[in-house]
């Protein structure tokens, strides 16, 4: 199984920028070649919800609307990266920010099932 590690999250002020990254962790033999990467988010006290994500087959990207606009995910092939370039950060977007691999955008929207997860990369956007 592929396991996710993700980097990239701080504390930050609102109109600022943060770019996270995901990768395959060290040691992982298989590549992710099929299906959809992307990123999930929880705040406290309220559930995990979709993000954004990109099929592997053709990189077109997917946001949820609150995030259109502010949000660009990208893919690196060579390093079976994925990307979230995050502008006009809100402190509403302050969150877990989770970096997951599924074979359909519905199950990655979903949430389940997930193919593989990483632990989560914290952003916190202060007022």
């Amino acid at each position: 199984q592929v396991q996710l590690v993700e980097s990239g999250g701080g504390l930050v002020q609102a109109g600022d920028s943060l770019r996270l990254s995901c990768t395959p962790s060290e040691g992982t033999l298989t590549t992710l070649t099929t299906g959809v990467m992307g990123w999930l988010r929880q705040a406290p006290g309220k559930e995990r919800e979709f993000v954004s994500g990109i099929y592997l087959s053709d990189n077109i990207p997917y946001y949820t609307d609150f995030v259109k606009g502010r949000f660009t995910i990208t893919r690196d092939n060579a390093k079976n990266a994925v990307y979230l370039q995050m502008n006009n950060l809100k402190p509403e977007d302050t969150a877990l920010y989770f970096c997951a691999a599924a074979n359909t955008l519905g199950a990655l929207v979903a949430g389940t099932p997930l193919r593989s997860r990483g632990q989560g990369t914290q952003v916190t956007v202060s007022p």
